[in-house]
């Protein structure tokens, strides 16, 4: 259950409930922008779902959701997170998380309307939304300035207050959707818009069942993403091999062809040969795939690409496919070719530049 299903769940049970989300961060925290945890009026333990990193300051986080669900209003408060109290915590330190508490029916309505619903729907895999959630600054001190909802067309509900601002977190809002994270944008000196992106789970489909698809479905899995495996040969399409991967027993082109890949859908061919490498890549790129990953050498890269130009493949269709896929990490086994992949295809979803984090 996800937490806006769980939402959804303690709304229809007429359970009362707060949400304090991470809008700001700066320097080490142990939680990204969009974090959230939900507190149940009820609940003596406090805490339903969700988490900011533990510690006391999830702890206080938790006494300023019973604040607010006491009083109504919400609260917006800085936590430095010092050396001391990283010590004492187990937090990260140096760095300062600024914490939004709302009430409920607050956090997830735009406009009067409630949208826990088009939430839901949108975490369980149909059209995504987007929270965008406008925060004033004055130095080091953030108020909650205005929330609007976006959907995957651009149709926005609710208002951040100013049509110029709506229309720039509108346009953020819909580029963000298909790398599904959390990200904190500023329009100028004094204002900021938090967009996270609500939506289902990446979806990483596998042609082929040897080593190397099994080294990704694991690092997949691994990273979160759904996970389905095409393969025609029953003795490598036993489902107990993949740990949790659905897998399609069937003709692989085929079964390729005949799937409706979503916007955060990722495929990648790592088949026994290269005809039927080929035959996959041709009934992919005819499907609205997104990404298309081919594993091998260049030679059969450009191989294909031609062998796709004949047969009148555009050029924009070609474009979404990465040969050889993956990052350029040195190594040769499975499990190496398989954190290449993901590698990539997580950069490609962050919209990461791929450097050493020790050259930022």
């Amino acid at each position: 259950m996800n937490l806006f299903e769980r939402m959804a769940e303690l709304r229809d049970a007429g359970r009362k409930f707060a949400v304090a989300t991470v809008v700001r961060t700066q320097g080490s925290t142990p939680q990204v922008v969009g974090a959230k945890l939900v507190v149940v009026e009820d609940d003596a333990r406090g805490k339903a779902a969700g988490t900011l990193g533990g510690g006391c300051v999830e702890a206080d986080a938790i006494d300023a959701a019973r604040e607010v669900l006491a009083r109504g209003g919400n609260s917006l408060r800085a936590y430095e997170l010092t050396e001391d109290l990283a010590w004492n915590t187990g937090l990260v330190c140096g760095g300062t998380m600024w914490i939004l508490v709302e009430r409920g029916d607050d956090a997830l309505a735009g406009n009067g309307r409630p949208m826990i619903d088009d939430l839901v729907r949108a975490a369980g895999g149909e059209s995504p939304m987007v929270i965008t959630t406008l925060l004033r600054r004055s130095g080091r001190d953030v108020h909650f300035a205005g929330r609007m909802f976006v959907d995957g067309n651009g149709a926005a509900t609710g208002s951040l207050g100013d049509a110029a601002i709506d229309r720039q977190a509108t346009e953020a809002a819909v580029s963000q959707i298909r790398h599904g994270s959390a990200r904190l944008y500023s329009l100028d000196e004094g204002r900021d818009v938090l967009i996270e992106p609500v939506s289902s789970k990446p979806h990483v489909v596998v042609a082929g069942g040897g080593h190397v698809a099994l080294a990704i479905a694991r690092q997949a899995l691994l990273l979160d993403f759904n996970v389905t495996i095409v393969e025609d040969r029953p003795e490598f399409a036993d489902p107990s091999r993949f740990g949790g991967a659905s897998v399609l027993e069937g003709d692989v082109p085929t079964t390729l062809g005949s799937l409706d890949y979503g916007w955060n859908s990722f495929v990648v061919i790592a088949t026994r040969g290269h005809k039927l490498d080929a035959d996959c890549v041709m009934a992919v790129v005819k499907t609205n795939a997104q990404y298309i990953g081919l594993l091998g050498s260049r030679r059969k890269t450009v191989l294909i690409e031609k062998m796709l130009r004949e047969e009148g493949i555009a050029d924009d269709r070609i474009a979404v496919i990465h040969a050889p896929v993956g990052l350029d990490l040195g190594g040769r086994t499975p499990a190496e070719i398989a954190l290449s992949v993901m590698a990539e295809i997580t950069q490609l979803r962050y919209r990461a530049s791929g450097k050493h984090l020790s050259a930022r």
